[in-house]
């Protein structure tokens, strides 16, 4: 055996390893793959019930603050249609009270002159 020979063998055996070595590597990751899809799969069935409850909620949730938005717009409609009624009962009814009390008022100091000039007094 010459050089070539045993330089050939060397090579031979070395290819052989490497070979070995990839087919466990390859092995290696197909194993580390199916165990990633029984876990991936895994999450999906555990997390979807999860999701549609979620999407459940949230639709409810939207339902309820459109509900709570429709009371909110007939206070506010009540509000200013309370506010407008003050406003006009207090114009029908101020210049009247004011009168009422000057009138009274005014007999009120003529009462107590004419007391006044009754007793004598001035």
């Amino acid at each position: 055996m010459d050089a070539s020979d045993s330089a050939a063998v060397v090579v031979a055996v070395a290819s052989s390893v490497a070979v070995v070595v990839l087919l466990y590597a390859v092995a290696s990751l197909t194993r580390s793959v199916r165990e990633m899809r029984s876990v991936v799969r895994q999450f999906h069935d555990e997390a979807m019930p999860v999701v549609i409850e979620m999407r459940a909620a949230m639709d409810q949730a939207n339902s309820e603050l459109e509900r709570v938005d429709s009371l909110l717009d007939t206070a506010e409609s009540v509000s200013a249609t309370v506010d407008k009624g003050t406003r006009l009962a207090y114009l029908a009814f101020s210049n009247p009270v004011i009168k009422t009390m000057a009138i009274a008022s005014g007999t009120g100091q003529a009462a107590r002159r004419l007391r006044r000039r009754k007793n004598g007094t001035r």
